[in-house]
């Protein structure tokens, strides 16, 4: 072998080397192993399954989270971790669509991990973005295809961090007791991003530019540090996606909270007419598994979920409404934006006439059932104005109309007036606030046409999916999806 040949062989053993060297950081709880994933001409270190927490099960169970031990070896960080226990929606089973927002890893208490994407070689005080799944707070996991963080991070060349929350019951039982005060999984997110600033560094990450985001209850949870004063401190900028604190199904009071706690209580064969401590004591000796099949416990129709945030005295403090009035929120950029099509995907669990087997062309008076199911708060005078307004007059029979306009029904009270309400209060506060309407529907996808651009499906444009060539979208949504990620990014470098 040559001289020049030996050098050669020699310069590559030394950068094989110092890429595997760059895979092991030194965390403040101990050392984590990446793996080193090379995609569109670069590379990303991926960490899945850090613990940030001590797993919340025996006495821990309903308790707000506590931080993770230390370890000693080194953790090999090559997978997801558990996702939190929770139901899975089983209403059409086979069917991709649905499916494919259930959680893709073993269901346990001991979930509570975090995940960081890492360009490589490491960069040096780059823009951070922390993403907080939804799901109603009753399901969802970081492990999702649709939240993979390698592309987004490869090709903008920023550090992605996500992590799982508790959901549920097990997230947000509130009995007004220390041991089940509520928010659990609120705080579970605040313990994450408390990690993110005390670790993100050794991952090239700049603590003072991490901007957090979420859609549907994770664009909630966004909403909810931006008005806690536990969170404020711990990131720079915002992007809500689909949801906001003020959403009708985003917070109950604490007599409600109570009530569907008692419920609960029962539901699971737990004394009632004892002290809180002894109830929190009967629903800790309960299998996991049991409790999650017993928590639906409410009969609430269209966009309504059991076990909710409320205000606990310590994360939440007033009624988040009060807060957006006053001002008291953290004062700091913010992108908020929809979808076109915000209600379709909930009225086919459940409104009269819709089915996504058909074209869900409903009647008058199915439309109208269909109004009273979708503001349940709302009494027989408010239910006829919301009817009367949405009532395109021309077309009172028309099935298509009907159709369309309980969807704006749905999409409106739900999603599209909060959050609007609260962009509106941020920018009557001082602050720049940015807008979007999405209104892309991929091309492969499953529902059915008539449900347009439905909740949720920005997510796999933002997050580079149409970039993969195995998952069959065209090169126009490809271009478009390196199009948000630009745009998501650059709001985070420079809001």
């Amino acid at each position: 072998m040559t001289g020049q040949g030996v050098r050669l062989v020699l310069l590559s053993i030394t950068l094989s080397v110092a890429v595997a060297q760059r895979t092991v950081i030194e965390t403040t709880t101990g050392k984590v192993r990446g793996k080193v994933l090379n995609l569109y001409g670069r590379q990303v270190v991926a960490f899945l399954g850090i613990p940030y927490a001590e797993p919340p099960i025996g006495p821990l169970r309903f308790k707000p989270p506590q931080p993770a031990k230390n370890w000693t070896s080194v953790f090999d960080a090559f997978k997801y971790g558990n996702s939190c226990y929770q139901i899975k929606d089983t209403l059409f089973p086979n069917f991709t669509g649905s499916e494919a927002w259930n959680a893709n890893t073993p269901l346990s208490e001991d979930c509570l991990k975090i995940n960081v994407w890492m360009p490589n070689p490491p960069p040096a005080d780059k823009t951070v973005m922390v993403w907080i799944y939804g799901g109603g707070f009753w399901y969802g996991t970081a492990s999702l295809d649709y939240y993979d963080g390698k592309t987004i991070a490869a090709i903008e060349n920023v550090v992605v961090v996500s992590m799982n929350y508790r959901v549920g019951s097990l997230g947000f039982l509130a009995l007004g007791h220390p041991d089940a005060p509520g928010n659990m999984g609120l705080m579970d997110q605040n313990l994450a991003l408390q990690w993110v600033q005390k670790n993100i560094a050794f991952f090239g990450g700049d603590p003072q530019k991490v901007t957090i985001l979420g859609e549907s209850a994770g664009s909630v949870s966004v909403g909810y540090h931006l008005l806690s004063m536990k969170s404020r401190s711990l990131f720079s900028r915002a992007i809500m996606q689909s949801g906001a604190p003020n959403c009708p199904w985003a917070f109950i009071t604490n007599k409600e909270a109570l009530r569907r706690g008692k419920a609960f209580a029962r539901a699971v064969e737990c004394p009632t007419t004892v002290p809180l401590a002894q109830t929190i004591e009967c629903l800790r000796s309960k299998p996991a598994d049991y409790i999650i099949a017993n928590e639906w416990v409410t009969s609430d129709p269209i966009f309504r979920f059991p076990h909710v945030p409320v205000i606990d005295g310590t994360f939440i403090t007033e009624d988040p409404k009060t807060s957006i009035r006053r001002g008291n929120f953290k004062k700091c950029s913010l992108l908020a934006g929809a979808v076109k099509d915000e209600g379709t995907f909930f009225l086919i669990y459940g409104a009269p006439g819709f089915s996504k087997q058909t074209e869900s062309l409903i009647s008058r008076s199915q439309f109208l059932e269909g109004v009273k199911m979708s503001v349940p708060e709302t009494n027989s005078f408010g239910v006829d104005a919301i009817a009367f307004q949405y009532t395109d007059w021309l077309k009172e029979n028309d099935g298509v109309s009907n159709r369309d306009a309980l969807d704006d029904v749905v999409g409106d009270h739900n999603v599209i007036c909060p959050l609007n309400d609260f962009a509106h209060a941020y920018a009557s506060f001082g602050q720049a606030v940015y807008k979007y309407s999405f209104e892309q529907r991929a091309s492969n996808l499953v529902w059915p046409k008539w449900m347009g651009t439905p909740h949720g499906y920005e997510i796999e444009f933002q997050f580079g999916l149409p970039l993969e060539p195995k998952r069959n979208y065209t090169r126009d949504e490809a271009n478009f999806s390196r199009r948000m990620m630009r745009n998501w990014a650059n709001f985070a470098r420079t809001g």
